[in-house]
């Protein structure tokens, strides 16, 4: 069996309140289904967390109910990459020694174009639900949508048309 490639990201977060900034490494993984950030980077960062209606019960692959426990809060915040600006909402989880995670919610989302040599991702594709906005120079608008019908938790996106 090969192993798993990673591919990792630099991008920007900002506090909606403050628009305080921090630039950090995001893993981008297909076998996550969320977004994710770890505990103590958003508690190092003072982030503002918000507590979930009903925790999230967090599996292992073979079903059993993961020892760290369930995921009872979450962070907002505006997220840049290469021109791109979107809203997101990440799940607070102790994820050890990586800070973000990407999972399959904002890949299936953006479809980007990765080069797995390079390491390199482009966002050359937005989700079908994206339309131009007649305001602003290139900017696409994007209508919420839901992270999943049982969640009820919505993002947001406005993204620079390109931008190398």
């Amino acid at each position: 069996m090969r192993p798993l490639r990673a591919v990792w990201i630099k991008i920007g977060l900002e506090k909606i309140d403050t628009h305080e900034g921090v630039t950090v490494s995001a893993l981008l993984d297909s076998r996550a289904t969320g977004l994710f950030m770890d505990k103590k980077f958003v508690e190092k960062n003072e982030f503002r967390i918000e507590k979930l209606e009903r925790p999230v019960k967090v599996t292992n692959v073979d079903d059993t109910h993961n020892s760290r426990g369930d995921i009872t809060h979450e962070v907002v915040y505006n997220v840049y990459y290469k021109g791109h600006r979107e809203r997101m909402r990440f799940d607070v989880y102790s994820l050890g020694r990586t800070e973000v995670i990407l999972g399959m919610l904002w890949l299936t989302a953006h479809n980007p174009e990765i080069d797995w040599e390079k390491g390199d991702v482009k966002l050359t594709r937005y989700p079908p639900w994206c339309s131009k906005s007649n305001k602003g120079k290139g900017k696409t608008k994007c209508k919420e949508r839901m992270r999943g019908a049982e969640e009820e938790k919505a993002i947001s996106w406005a993204a620079d048309e390109k931008e190398d």
